[in-house]
């Protein structure tokens, strides 16, 4: 019951929904022993896999490590609130299953949450609730009183995921959507200018009034709160906010301890906020000692991560959005493959010579929230797609 910020691997609904193999399971078991015995069994029966703690064997890898592995390699994760919360790890500052739960929306997990009746929970219990109650875009949530009710509402909750059409609405846009692009604003100086290339992606609502100075007011002294508390980010890394006429902007500091020629995974540096509700995240590419790298198959997980990102500052809550996305280019950016573990020897630059030096996609329709949370991938992979067909064209 461990989570940790390495990167893993992204799910498509489309891919599993017809196919869930392994089912994690995640509780603290004090309160819920008899509730998480009676699961294997059930998704035994079901044709499923069991995932959970108690059965794991021992193993030459850190448990935090471990616990994540098995919540990555499942298919779906399964949630039990209980009364108690759990104990408070000092690394993360969470309890177990608070950090499996944060772990499974960032990597795009589907989720069934059940929590028991009847009884008192702890404080940390009620707000850890509260979290999970406030993100339940895409989320099957329900209660329970006995291994008996739980267990037959697991079952349905199993089979309605496997029968669930695409959560994803689509709609396409009578007019140009009236988005900012990052790279076409001069009135505040960037902390990322000496970064080279980055990614930007917008998130825009559709038939949104935007919002009045005290709105604005309002949700910007809550940013910095919302970004840190969205769990993307290191606990030691600084943020800063700047504020302009038209939006304020929060950039995420860069670790300088890090060798600049060990690879380092593209990261989110920068959040802004506009009037008008749209929300744009900028982020590096995956690098090493040759540059900054366009990789065909982490793209699409880093939009993901981008758009998850969004969806967890709590902003947006109804509609659907635009959601469009763009490259600026550096001499040095190259298309490859990434490898964590090691710097490439030679590297052939893609940008060089060229007279465009940003490449956007050209939205034409809207999505539905999903796009923020389960279905972060699949618009993820959609928008990589669009950005490589304008890149190699």
């Amino acid at each position: 019951m461990c989570c940790t910020d390495r990167p893993g691997p992204q799910v498509n609904l489309d891919q599993w929904r017809h196919h869930i193999v392994r089912v994690f399971i995640s509780s603290v078991r004090k309160g819920l022993e008899e509730e998480r015995d009676s699961l294997p069994s059930l998704i035994k029966a079901l044709g499923h896999t069991p995932v959970r703690f108690e059965d794991f064997s021992a193993q030459a890898t850190p448990s935090r490590e471990a616990c994540l592995g098995a919540l990555e390699s499942a298919d779906v994760c399964l949630f039990l609130l209980g009364p108690n919360y759990g104990h408070v790890f000092p690394e993360t500052g969470q309890s177990a299953t608070h950090d499996e739960w944060v772990h499974a929306q960032r990597l795009g997990k589907p989720r069934l949450v059940y929590r028991k009746n009847g009884v008192r929970f702890e404080p940390a219990q009620h707000e850890f609730t509260r979290i999970v109650e406030a993100y339940a875009t895409g989320v099957f949530r329900d209660s329970f009183s006995n291994s008996v009710e739980l267990q037959a509402k697991v079952a349905q909750g199993l089979r309605e995921l496997e029968s669930k059409p695409s959560p994803l609405e689509f709609k396409r846009l009578t007019q140009e959507p009236p988005l900012t692009w990052i790279a076409n604003d001069d009135r505040v100086n960037s902390s990322d200018s000496s970064q080279g290339s980055l990614l930007e992606l917008h998130v825009l609502p559709i038939d949104h009034p935007g919002y009045s100075t005290r709105e604005m007011d309002r949700l910007v002294d809550s940013l910095v709160s919302r970004v840190r508390g969205s769990k993307y980010i290191e606990n030691a890394q600084a943020l800063k906010l700047v504020k302009s006429q038209d939006h304020s902007a929060v950039s995420i500091e860069d670790d300088q301890r890090r060798a600049w020629d060990k690879p380092r995974s593209g990261e989110i540096r920068e959040v802004r906020f506009y009037k008008t509700g749209q929300i744009s995240t900028r982020a590096t590419l995956p690098r090493d000692r040759m540059g900054p790298i366009l990789d065909r198959e982490l793209l699409p997980k880093q939009f993901a991560e981008m758009l998850r990102f969004t969806g967890a500052l709590g902003i947006i809550q109804q509609g659907h959005v635009v959601v469009a996305a763009g490259v600026s280019l550096d001499g040095l950016i190259s298309v490859d493959t990434f490898d964590p573990n090691r710097s490439r020897s030679s590297a052939q630059p893609f940008g060089f010579g060229r007279s465009v030096s940003i490449y956007r996609t050209e939205p034409d329709e809207s999505v539905s929230l999903v796009a923020l949370e389960n279905g972060a991938y699949e618009v993820g992979s959609t928008i990589s797609r669009a950005l490589f067909n304008r890149l190699l064209t």
